[in-house]
């Protein structure tokens, strides 16, 4: 299958990260925690899928916890930036004796971008508990990664939108 009717067939959309995305599941069971939080659901996951005409997912953040599966396409290589400044590369793919991960999990709090690198798309899906919500998620602003992080500027300035 191609990119496009993969994006047809999953009925993707555009996310604003970069990439396209669809949420796949939200459980019915909410949660609390913490005691002044608004009720989320415990669990969320979406299809994610960068192209090679939508090749990066733009630095953000989130609060929670994300699991990232590896369904198929080309690898997708991931910067995860810790917040106290250590900078890791990770490559979410099935060559596995190349080093490359099914798995991977991006703690709350650490910075993530995503790039494809080379091919027409990859796919993956996202677990994230509690479950995902916007209002729990950081994109990036310039100024506010320059000055935090200015020894790593050079390397991660392209996935700053």
């Amino acid at each position: 299958m191609n990119k496009q009717q993969l994006i047809e067939k999953l009925l993707l959309e555009p996310h604003i990260e970069g990439g396209y995305f669809t949420r796949t599941y939200s459980s019915d069971l909410k949660t609390g925690i913490p005691a002044n939080s608004k009720p989320r659901c415990i669990l969320s996951s979406i299809f994610y899928m960068l192209t090679d005409d939508s090749p990066i997912g733009y630095l953000h953040k989130n609060k929670s916890d994300i699991i990232h599966y590896f369904h198929g396409g080309s690898p997708l290589t991931y910067l995860i930036l810790h917040p106290e400044g250590n900078l890791e590369e990770k490559v979410l793919g099935d060559d596995l004796d190349k080093g490359q991960q099914l798995q991977l999990i991006v703690r709350g709090g650490c910075w993530k971008a995503t790039e494809l690198e080379a091919g027409e798309f990859g796919l993956i899906s996202e677990a994230v508990s509690p479950g995902f919500d916007y209002e729990d998620m950081e994109l990036a602003e310039q100024t506010i990664i320059k000055n935090q992080f200015p020894h790593l500027w050079d390397r991660i300035s392209k996935y700053v939108r």
